[in-house]
C-alpha cells in the first residue's frame, strides 16, 4: 500500500463504513464472480482471471521489449536488471536440477516473475482499484490473484502435472510407474518387494498429494493474511469524521502501521515468489532423478 493510499483509504469508504468493520472487510474479500449455474464450486472468480491474464501479458510484453532492445555493449538499467535475474535463476537451476531439460530455467524465471507481480498487487491501496471499478458498475473487485485459493491451486496443479510429465519423459513410463511401488522402502527379494509395494504406494501417494498442497496453501495463506492486515489497517479511520480529534490520532497510527507493514510485506511477496520457484525446481529435479 502506498503512502497516498494510507492517508486516504480510511476517508474514502463511506458507503462501506455503513456496514461497520465486518461489512467493510467482507465487501473487500468478495470476488467478482460469474455463476455458471451449477453451484458455488463451479463459479468463476472473474477478477482473479483478469488480473492473472493482464499481469502475464505485461510480463511477456516487458521481456519482449527487453529482448528486442538488448545490446552486447553497455546495457540499460532494465536490461541489466533482467540479466541479473536470469543469471541468478540459471545458477540456482544448475545447482539444483541435474537433468538436461532446457525449459527449467525459463520456467523458473516465469514462475518467479508472475507470482511476484501478482503478489505486488497487494501493495496498491486497498480501495483504489475497487473504487475505480465501482464507477463502472462493478460492485466487487479483488486485485490480488494469489490471495485466491483457485489461483494458487491452479498454479500448483500445473506444476504437479509438469512433475509427472518430467518423470515419465526422463525415465520412461515403466520405471516411473515402478517407483511408486519400490520407493522409499527398497527390497531385494521378490516376496519382500511384494509385501512392501502397498506401503510404498501409500507413501508415494501422500508425497505427491503434499506437493501441490504445500505450494498452493503456503502462497495463498501468506497473501490472504497480508491482504487482511491491510484491510484491518484501513479500518483504523473507517467512518471517522474530520471534526473529531481521535480521527487524527488514529490517522497517524494508521499511517505508521501501514508504512511498517508495507515495508515488511515487500519481503513477504518476494520471499513467497522465491519459495514457489525454488520448490518447483526441486520437485522437477526429484522427478527427473532415478531413485
Amino acid at each position: 500500500m502506498t503512502i497516498w493510499g494510507l492517508m486516504h483509504v480510511g476517508m474514502m469508504v463511506e458507503e462501506d463504513a455503513a456496514g461497520g468493520v465486518t461489512g467493510y472487510i467482507k465487501h473487500h474479500l468478495t470476488h467478482l464472480t460469474v455463476d455458471s449455474g451449477h453451484g458455488a464450486f463451479w463459479a468463476f472468480h472473474l477478477d482473479s482471471i483478469i488480473f492473472t491474464l493482464v499481469i502475464s501479458f505485461a510480463f511477456i510484453l516487458l521481456l519482449s521489449v527487453v529482448a528486442r532492445g538488448a545490446t552486447s555493449g553497455v546495457p540499460g538499467k532494465l536490461q541489466a536488471a533482467v540479466e541479473l535475474l536470469v543469471e541468478f535463476v540459471d545458477g540456482m537451476v544448475k545447482d539444483t536440477f541435474h537433468g538436461s531439460n532446457k525449459f527449467v530455467a525459463p520456467l523458473a524465471i516465469t514462475i518467479f516473475c508472475i507470482v511476484f507481480l501478482e503478489n505486488f498487487m497487494d501493495i496498491l491501496p486497498v480501495d483504489a482499484l475497487p473504487a475505480a471499478a465501482k464507477l463502472f458498475g462493478v460492485e466487487h473487485l479483488r486485485t490480488v490473484a494469489t490471495a485466491d485459493l483457485n489461483t494458487t491451486v491452479g498454479m500448483a496443479l500445473g506444476v504437479f502435472i509438469l512433475i509427472q510429465w518430467v518423470g515419465i519423459s526422463s525415465k520412461g513410463f515403466g520405471v516411473f510407474a515402478g517407483e511408486w511401488f519400490t520407493a522409499p522402502f527398497h527390497a531385494h527379494g521378490t516376496v519382500l518387494k511384494v509385501l512392501l509395494a502397498p506401503l510404498n504406494f501409500v507413501f508415494r501417494l501422500i508425497e505427491e498429494i503434499v506437493k501441490p498442497l504445500s505450494l498452493s496453501m503456503r502462497l495463498f495463506g501468506n497473501m490472504y493474511a497480508g491482504e487482511l492486515i491491510f484491510l484491518l489497517i484501513a479500518c483504523f479511520t473507517l467512518g471517522a469524521a474530520l471534526n473529531q480529534v481521535s480521527t487524527y490520532a488514529l490517522g497517524l497510527a494508521q499511517f505508521g502501521a501501514g508504512v511498517v507493514w508495507t515495508a515488511f510485506h515487500y519481503l513477504i511477496i518476494t520471499l513467497q515468489a522465491f519459495i514457489f520457484m525454488v520448490l518447483t525446481i526441486v520437485y522437477v529435479g526429484i522427478a527427473a532423478d532415478k531413485h
